[in-house]
């Protein structure tokens, strides 16, 4: 069985990497009850038809909020389950949020002073191409410096690729 971690945790991985799986996972481990927040929207078929095979790996008995711009209020208590911010990000960018890196920062230090733990899964859009368009490399530097904050403020954060973990440690972690 998979423990989950204190405080802030943050998945971050390439898409179908297995990041949401391991969160799913974690999520049926813990002991107490668990509220999975979701920020995708059904924009098309294709996006209906993953919203829907992601519910159903979700254990009916989790409380889930559809929140796509994370202005829901979760409870304070139990494991808190956030899938994903690359789709807040984008969201947040199509509805015009300012200062969206400042809210990223605000929603770490929220969910750090929750008395249960969170999860927050993301992808890593920084292993790939420059994206050829101006806004998809405002969308790429946008993530980009969101996992980092959310990776600087959290307890703990991992990398999943091919459906394999690796913990990331701070660079003075590594070189002190």
């Amino acid at each position: 069985m998979l423990i989950v971690p204190s405080g802030l945790t943050v998945i971050v991985g390439g898409a179908r990497s297995g990041k949401s799986a391991l969160a799913v996972r974690l999520g049926q481990g813990f002991a107490g009850p668990v509220a999975f927040v979701a920020t995708g929207t059904a924009s098309d078929a294709d996006m209906a038809a993953r919203i829907e095979r992601h519910r159903e790996e979700r254990p009916l008995s989790w409380m889930t909020i559809e929140s796509p711009l994370l202005e829901a209020n979760w409870p304070q208590e139990g494991l808190l389950i956030v899938d994903c911010m690359t789709l807040w990000a984008s969201n947040a960018m199509l509805a015009g949020t300012s200062s969206i890196e400042a809210k990223a920062a605000d929603l770490a230090d929220e969910w750090l002073r929750r008395d249960g733990p969170t999860i927050v899964v993301s992808n890593e859009v920084g292993l790939g191409v420059v994206p050829p368009t101006e806004l998809g490399r405002q969308f790429q530097d946008l993530l980009g410096r969101i996992n980092s904050t959310l990776a600087g403020a959290a307890n703990h954060s991992y990398f999943v690729a091919a459906g394999k973990v690796l913990p990331l440690s701070s660079v003075e972690e590594v070189f002190s």
